[in-house]
């Protein structure tokens, strides 16, 4: 009778036996050898940290060009930090060589200009593991809500296991505004989710070795710990600081006394105030003086006006635009927007403060019903203007919601 070569189970005792040259293999001996293969390829992963090719910093400017609309000041601020954050990595230090030290960077700006999309795309252009972490989510140990070491859990995720790989990715922690200290005087009350996670981001922006969870911590307390080294993590932190600017302009007003403070106000922005930001104006927020130290590189994003607006739906490589044509086109359908309707989506999105964040809801709101029923209905052609993109959004109710 035939039987299995590995375990020696008869076909039987099996539900699937596969015949080879001079053998035989059961469905169970198949399964065991594909959980092998797997543990022992985890941890290789797709990622080559070896042969990063870095680009200068002019060239990785140009590639978020292709993506990110305006904000020349923080690509170029990005460009030069990630450049030599990553030629950092590539030092091979000597007894007496000058260590250069780890530049982690803070985007401050309004939401939806581009924070977050900026970090993607140079961690997609440099082809290293990257992970987003929402910094609201984050308490100290023991409390309700993740532990600060979960973004390091994601990362290793990101990179497949490979400790190696995970140790040079960037991590993007969003919303870092949110945990800001939450009362002007250090800390008189627990602040678990303010104060106490800036305290525990510390270690891991300056660089130590941390035992990361795997599966998440808590909920698997049985489970081996992974040591993570980061000192060549490279920490990208984002937040829209939402009243920071009085505090700016509390500052920028009270410089000097006399008559030349007016002579020296008359040349400032009152409309961008954000790209005066200073460390201080970030410790008057509430952000403590020691996570201030650790992301030494500050930089601002502008807020967009109806011209970056009408470009982002249009030129970058992944305008919502291009990929509503795209989406006709894969049912044979010629999509075409009128200037006129693109005109009247910007204005909207402008109405609505939601920066570009805001353009994809517009647009989803428009586009529904022909997205229902164009493939069903034959026609080839389709044009979008002005009156058919005011008839769909007064129709669904979304003026409402303007901000006031």
């Amino acid at each position: 009778m035939d039987k299995c070569s590995f375990c020696g189970r008869t076909k039987d005792e099996v539900e699937l036996l596969i015949a080879g040259m001079d053998g035989h293999i059961c469905d169970r001996c198949i399964e065991q050898a594909y959980a092998i293969v797997e543990e022992e390829f985890k941890g290789k992963g797709e990622f080559d940290i070896s042969g990063i090719k870095l680009s200068k910093p002019k060239e990785m400017k140009e590639f978020l060009d292709q993506y990110v609309i305006g904000q020349d000041h923080a690509k170029k601020i990005l460009s030069v930090a990630v450049y030599n954050h990553y030629k950092r990595l590539a030092q091979k230090i000597d007894q007496d060589e000058t260590e250069i030290e780890k530049s982690n960077i803070i985007l401050v700006g309004p939401t939806g200009t581009g924070k977050t999309l900026l970090a993607r795309t140079i961690a997609k252009m440099l082809h290293v593991p990257f992970t987003m972490v929402d910094a609201t989510v984050l308490t100290e140990a023991g409390y309700v809500g993740e532990d600060i070491e979960s973004l390091l859990t994601r990362l290793l995720q990101a990179a497949d296991y490979n400790v190696e790989a995970a140790e040079k990715g960037i991590v993007f922690i969003d919303e870092i505004d949110k945990i800001a200290r939450k009362g002007d005087n250090p800390s008189i009350t627990r602040d678990v989710s303010g104060e106490g996670v800036q305290q525990g981001l510390l270690k891991l922006l300056e660089g130590s070795i941390v035992n990361v969870p795997p599966q998440g911590g808590r909920k698997h307390p049985e489970q081996r710990m992974i040591p993570v080294n980061t000192k060549n993590i490279l920490f990208i932190c984002g937040g829209a600081f939402d009243g920071i600017e009085r505090k700016i302009a509390q500052r920028l007003n009270t410089k000097v006394v006399g008559f030349n403070a007016i002579e020296g106000t008359a040349t400032i922005n009152r409309d961008n105030l954000m790209q005066y930001i200073t460390p201080m104006d970030l410790k008057s927020f509430g952000m403590i003086p020691e996570i201030i130290g650790r992301l030494p590189v500050i930089t601002y994003l502008d807020p967009l006006d109806k011209d970056a607006l009408r470009r982002i739906l249009t030129e970058p490589k992944n305008a919502i635009v291009k990929q509503y044509v795209k989406l006709f086109e894969l049912d044979g359908i010629a999509l075409n927007f009128n200037d006129s309707a693109l005109e009247y989506i910007v204005n909207i999105a402008v109405e609505f403060k939601l920066g570009a964040r805001g353009l994809r809801s517009i647009c989803e709101t428009i586009m529904v019903d022909a997205m229902f029923e164009m493939p069903s209905n034959g026609k080839k052609k389709f044009t979008i203007d002005e009156k058919y993109a005011r008839e769909k959004i007064e129709s669904s109710g979304m003026q409402l919601l303007k901000a006031g």
